[in-house]
C-alpha cells in the first residue's frame, strides 16, 4: 500500500513551482469521466423528449397538412372552374377579337391598296413631270450649247478686225432695213467728196442725208479687258480714248458734207455695255463727239431714231398725198349730195303711194257700200248713183295715172 501511495504521490507534471502527481492526475480525469457521463445521460434524456415532442409536432403538422391539402384541393377545384369559365370567356373575346382584328386588317389591307393606288398614280404623274421637264432641260441645254457656240463664234468674229467691222455693219443694216422702206437709206453710198459712208438715210422733203457710221473701234475697248494692273488699266484706257477721237474726227472730216448730209453724223457702237461704259467712264469722249457733231448711239438709240425717221418719212408722204386726199373728200361729198337728193325723191314716191293707196281704200270702201246695199235690195236715185260712178272713175284715172309717173321716174 504504501508503494502505490509513494507511486500515486511521486509528481508527474510540474508546471513551474507547482507538481502534479500522478493520483491528482487520475482522480482528475475521474471527475472528468464522471461528468462526461452525467452529460450524456442528460442530453439523452433530452433527446428522447425532443423525439418524442417531435413526432407528436410532427403528427400534429401532418394533420395540418391534410386540412390544408383538402383546402388546397378545393381551392384548386374552384380555380379550375374558374379558369375554365376564363377560359370561355377568353375564348369568345378572342373570337370577337379576331373578328375585329380580321375586319380591320381588311379595312387597312383596302386603304393601303387605295393609297399605293394612288402613290403610284401620283409616282407615275410625277415621272412624266419629271420626263417632261428633263425633257426641257435637255432642249435648254441644247440651246445653251447652241448659245455658247455662237458665243464662241462670236469671240472669234469680234477678235478678228475684218470680220468685227462686218459684224457691226450688220447688225446696223439690220435695225435700218427693218425700220425704213426699201427707198428711204443707201448702204455703202458714195459722196461728192468720194467717201463712202455705211449707211446713208435719206431724208423727205429734199433735205440732206443722215450718215450712220459703223466701224467702231473695239481693239483697245479689249485691251481695257485683258489688262491686269492698274497701270496697263490707265495705258489702254489712254489707248482707249485716243481711237475714238481719231474715229469721231474722221468722221466729222469725211462725212459731214455741207448741202449734202445732216450737220450731224451717228456713230453706231454695235453693244450696249461698250456704249454705257463710255458715258460712264469716258465722258470727255461723248462731250468731243458733241462738239463735233457725232452722236454716239447704241443698238436701241439707233432703233429709236429710225422710229422717229419713219414717223418723219410717214408725215412727208401725208403732205405729199394732201391734195390727193382732198379731192377724194370732195368726190366723197358730191356722192353724198346725189344721194341725199335721190332719198329726198324717193320719198316724194312714197308721199305719192301713200295718197294713192289712201284713195284705193276710199273706192273699196265705197264698193263695200254700194255691194250691201245691193244685197239688201237698196237702189237710190240714179243721178245719185251716176255722179257716184263718175266720182269713182275720174279718182282711178287720176291714180293710175300717178302710179304710171311713178313708174316712169
Amino acid at each position: 500500500m504504501d508503494g502505490v501511495s509513494a507511486v500515486l504521490s511521486e509528481p508527474l507534471i510540474r508546471l513551474g513551482a507547482s507538481a502534479i502527481s500522478l493520483g491528482q492526475a487520475a482522480a482528475a480525469a475521474l471527475a472528468l469521466l464522471l461528468a462526461l457521463l452525467v452529460i450524456f445521460a442528460v442530453a439523452l434524456w433530452r433527446s428522447s423528449g425532443a423525439r418524442v415532442a417531435a413526432a407528436g409536432e410532427a403528427a400534429q403538422r401532418a394533420r395540418e397538412a391534410d386540412v390544408r391539402m383538402a383546402g388546397i384541393l378545393q381551392a384548386q377545384s374552384e380555380l379550375q372552374g374558374r379558369l375554365g369559365a376564363i377560359a370561355e370567356v377568353f375564348g369568345a373575346r378572342q373570337a370577337e377579337l379576331n373578328q375585329s382584328i380580321g375586319q380591320r386588317l381588311d379595312a387597312m389591307t383596302g386603304r393601303i391598296g387605295q393609297t399605293m393606288t394612288e402613290q403610284t398614280r401620283s409616282t407615275h404623274e410625277s415621272l412624266t413631270r419629271l420626263q417632261e421637264r428633263l425633257a426641257v432641260i435637255d432642249k435648254a441645254q441644247g440651246n445653251i450649247q447652241s448659245l455658247a457656240g455662237q458665243v464662241v463664234e462670236l469671240q472669234a468674229i469680234l477678235s478678228n478686225k475684218q470680220t468685227r467691222g462686218a459684224f457691226g455693219q450688220s447688225r446696223m443694216e439690220a435695225i435700218v432695213a427693218d425700220g425704213l422702206p426699201s427707198g428711204a437709206f443707201e448702204f455703202q453710198a458714195t459722196l461728192s467728196n468720194g467717201n463712202r459712208p455705211d449707211c446713208l438715210i435719206r431724208m423727205p422733203n429734199g433735205a440732206p442725208g443722215l450718215v450712220v457710221d459703223a466701224k467702231f473701234p473695239l481693239e483697245a475697248w479689249n485691251a481695257i479687258r485683258a489688262a491686269d494692273g492698274a497701270e496697263s488699266q490707265r495705258y489702254a484706257s489712254q489707248a482707249f480714248r485716243r481711237d475714238i477721237e481719231v474715229h469721231i474726227r474722221d468722221i466729222s472730216d469725211k462725212y459731214l458734207v455741207a448741202g449734202e448730209t445732216q450737220d450731224t453724223a451717228f456713230m453706231f457702237v454695235p453693244s450696249e455695255s461698250v456704249f454705257a461704259e463710255i458715258h460712264e467712264n469716258f465722258e470727255a469722249i461723248v462731250q468731243k463727239a458733241h462738239r463735233s457733231r457725232v452722236v454716239i448711239v447704241s443698238p436701241s438709240l439707233l432703233m429709236l431714231s429710225i422710229q422717229v425717221v419713219q414717223a418723219i418719212l410717214k408725215d412727208a408722204r401725208m403732205r405729199e398725198q394732201a391734195h390727193v386726199i382732198q379731192g377724194e373728200v370732195i368726190r366723197l361729198l358730191e356722192d353724198v349730195s346725189r344721194l341725199d337728193d335721190r332719198v329726198r325723191k324717193l320719198q316724194g314716191h312714197f308721199s305719192m303711194t301713200q295718197k294713192d293707196i289712201e284713195l284705193i281704200l276710199t273706192s273699196t270702201e265705197k264698193v263695200t257700200k254700194r255691194s250691201r246695199k245691193i244685197e239688201a235690195l237698196e237702189f237710190g236715185e240714179v243721178a245719185d248713183g251716176s255722179a257716184e260712178d263718175a266720182q269713182v272713175s275720174a279718182e282711178s284715172r287720176t291714180g293710175n295715172l300717178r302710179l304710171r309717173v311713178v313708174d316712169d321716174a
